[in-house]
């Protein structure tokens, strides 16, 4: 474990919990990938309604988004989380935020976390709507900042069209979309897991579900990520150049009183 990276007090409980970062593949993933497939170059509305009642997520595919792009996102990102602990804290600021220890944050951008329920995860927040404009003296960081305001834009323009594609389904208000997607709220987290070994009692993150409306996640080739479905885990299989989308709490709520 590179010491000068985590958090303060990630090192305080490392000796009750080891910590490992690996850049290898989890060999113990299952061949079989049971997650809905949907292809947004041919996008069936039957598929998705299928994918969402019964899965309430799938994986997309032909999304749009160069290789390339994800790629440099990754390894910006691993050399991002490998710098000193003072050093991120120093530059990633307004309008960024780093927290660590859990993925919720308060309206102000606090972490909220508990000593007593640690999840072992480093979080760097970007809002959407200010990454054009902003800049950064760091040069590691304004790199990072340019990819993630194009994989931004892609990321808006894919909420945008499963959402439009959903509301047909629901037979919905289509103009819906421009109030409950806007950029204004929309975000983009990149997280960093330690890889915790078996028999330790410890969670990258714990049981949940996610709030708002969408989820985008791109996985990378470590896995790790796993759903509830009929009563068992099911682990996400990572597959190169494709996307789990997650449908969030805001959905079953619109659902419910639609």
């Amino acid at each position: 474990m590179n010491n000068e990276s985590y958090p303060p007090l990630f090192n305080q409980q490392s000796h009750q919990t080891q910590i490992i970062d690996i850049d290898e593949p989890i060999q113990d993933l299952e061949d079989l990938d049971l997650i809905p497939i949907i292809d947004l170059q041919c996008l069936s509305l039957d598929k998705l309604e299928e994918a969402c009642k019964d899965w309430g997520l799938f994986r997309l595919v032909n999304h749009g988004i160069p290789s390339k792009l994800m790629t440099q996102i990754q390894d910006q990102a691993k050399n991002l989380f490998s710098l000193s602990f003072e050093h991120k804290q120093a530059i990633l600021s307004s309008p960024l935020s780093y927290f660590w220890g859990t993925t919720a944050q308060t309206i102000s951008g606090a972490a909220l976390r508990s000593p007593k329920t640690i999840s072992w995860v480093k979080v760097i927040n970007f809002p959407l709507v200010r990454l054009s404009e902003s800049r950064f003296e760091d040069p590691l960081l304004d790199s990072f900042r340019s990819l993630m305001d194009e994989y931004g834009r892609h990321q808006a323009r894919l909420a945008r069209t499963i959402y439009e594609s959903m509301v047909k389904n629901l037979g919905l208000d289509s103009r819906l979309s421009k109030s409950y997607l806007s950029e204004s709220t929309g975000f983009i987290r990149v997280h960093r897991y330690p890889r915790i070994p078996k028999g330790n009692q410890a969670w990258g993150v714990g049981v949940h579900t996610d709030s708002t409306v969408l989820s985008i996640l791109n996985q990378d080739q470590l896995g790790g990520l796993e759903v509830f479905k009929e009563n068992k885990w099911i682990l996400v299989k990572p597959i190169a150049d494709s996307l789990i989308v997650n449908l969030r709490d805001m959905i079953q709520v619109q659902i419910f009183f639609s």
